[in-house]
């Protein structure tokens, strides 16, 4: 899909990666940010063979360009990238979409857990407070909220099952207790996957303790372990609720962020002849014979010619013919022909279910 923002905002100068150490500009507050994004994305194929989850496009651009957008506009001006899978894909990306942007890409060699791979990054984040946002999520909060508070602060959601999530307890206004994916959930707060953690030696010092004692939870060590040894430790924590909070995780959560991100885009808002807003349709795409919307997304370079299609994606550069679909995923080169209902195809792949083979 179409890399980076979209050209909408303002370009940052291109200028020499900097050390994570290096001094910040005199006058300005320097704000690094870590961004998990090594995961492998397996409930997500056939998109992810080829491509990390994070790059997935969604509402125009891929995850992680949201999550890095939203960054900046919190003043984050260097970002410490947790990379593994196809993690070639990411660097390659993120020096194509930020080119003014200090990047440093860390690779998590074996995939541990969370709190294993912001460990890994200690040595590129340093002891100076910092942003740690998951990169498979997307999270629509001020961060400069986030970035005022005094304390680590933790943004949290209720949500009706916290079993699948580390929770946080409280009492009083107080933070008691982080806990991973509890049995009997203490508290519906459930941790959204944005963090600012001041006390960075602290986190370190508690990493370093769990990794050389091999404490893991469910089998991986965990970073709700590392924070609840800082609360043990008496570092002070706050939390912050925020209102949007989207998992592209599955297919369905996929679609599902695609039609909330494009129900907030004024540029999605605009109507023409044959589309049905919101819809985003990138430059150098051809749309002949069609309707589209609400809430498709073609990709630069996509022809689509004789078909209606609602609440889908089609990557960069796809074919999409005579088809009449609804809740589709399509890959970047996929050719897609004469299908009426729903599909789910990866980058060059091809679908003709009106072709007549010799």
């Amino acid at each position: 899909m179409l890399p980076g923002r979209r050209g909408r905002g303002r370009s940052r100068a291109r200028g020499a990666h900097r050390r994570a150490q290096g001094p910040a500009a005199e006058g300005r507050r320097h704000v690094k940010a870590l961004i998990p994004a090594a995961g492998t994305g397996t409930r997500l194929r056939p998109h992810t063979h080829n491509k990390p989850k994070a790059l997935l496009p969604v509402a125009g651009k891929p995850i992680l360009g949201h999550i890095i957008d939203d960054l900046l506009q919190a003043g984050v001006d260097e970002v410490v990238l947790i990379i593994g899978y196809c993690g070639d894909a990411v660097r390659a990306w993120a020096a194509g979409a930020y080119p003014g942007l200090p990047v440093t890409c860390v690779e998590q060699s074996e995939r541990l857990g969370l709190g294993h791979a912001v460990w890994t990054a200690r040595d590129a984040i340093g002891d100076a407070p910092f942003f740690c946002i998951l990169g498979d999520t997307i999270v629509k909060t001020d961060y400069r909220r986030l970035l005022a508070d005094p304390h680590n602060c933790i943004a949290v959601r209720e949500v009706a099952d916290p079993r699948r999530f580390g929770v946080v307890e409280m009492r009083d206004g107080a933070v008691l207790r982080f806990v991973e994916k509890p049995e009997v959930p203490p508290s519906n707060l459930a941790i959204v996957g944005a963090y600012l953690l001041r006390d960075a030696p602290r986190l370190w010092a508690a990493m370093d303790r769990i990794v050389a004692e091999d404490r893991r939870t469910r089998g991986e060590y965990q970073l709700t372990d590392g924070l609840q040894a800082m609360l043990a430790g008496g570092c002070r924590f706050s939390v912050q609720t925020v209102g949007e909070w989207y998992d592209c995780g599955k297919r369905e959560t996929w679609l599902e962020t695609n039609r909330a991100l494009l129900d907030a885009d004024p540029a999605a808002a605009a109507a023409a002849p044959g589309v049905a807003p919101p819809c985003l349709v990138a430059p150098g795409a051809r749309v002949s014979r069609s309707r589209l919307g609400p809430h498709v997304v073609v990709g630069a370079g996509a022809v689509i010619e004789d078909c209606d299609l609602t609440d889908t994606i089609v990557g960069d550069g796809a074919e999409v013919r005579r088809c009449r679909l609804a809740g589709s995923l399509i890959g970047e080169r996929a050719i897609v022909t004469g299908v009426d209902g729903s599909v789910n195809v990866g980058d060059d792949s091809e679908v003709a279910a009106d072709r007549r083979d010799p």
